[in-house]
């Protein structure tokens, strides 16, 4: 008798088709993205991690305005990890639909 096969169901927060995913915090370093898409460019990073995860940005400054931003788009917490001089690493957490915004 054949051995039964396993199949594969994706992550509830991996919904491509692409066969992985990676369980590490990702890293966005906005330094290198020109200052007209930048913005933009975290909004979508932020927008691919779901409740719970985390995404870092590396910024050449506090990013406060786009910390404000973001907390417009969905509820966050966000501490930092490095303060200066040369860079900025904040941890932004998306928090449950549910959870009182920061």
């Amino acid at each position: 008798m054949p051995e039964p096969v396993q199949v594969a169901t994706p992550s509830s927060t991996h919904t491509c088709s692409c066969g992985g995913h990676d369980d590490s915090t990702p890293v966005l370093d906005v330094r290198q993205i020109p200052h007209a898409i930048r913005h933009a460019s975290v909004f979508g990073a932020f927008d691919a991690i779901p409740a719970g995860w985390s995404l870092i940005i590396i910024a050449p400054h506090a990013p406060m305005p786009l910390l404000a931003q973001l907390s417009e788009r969905a509820a966050i917490d966000w501490e930092f990890l490095v303060e200066g001089p040369e860079a900025w690493h904040v941890r932004i957490t998306r928090l449950p639909e549910d959870a009182a915004r920061a």
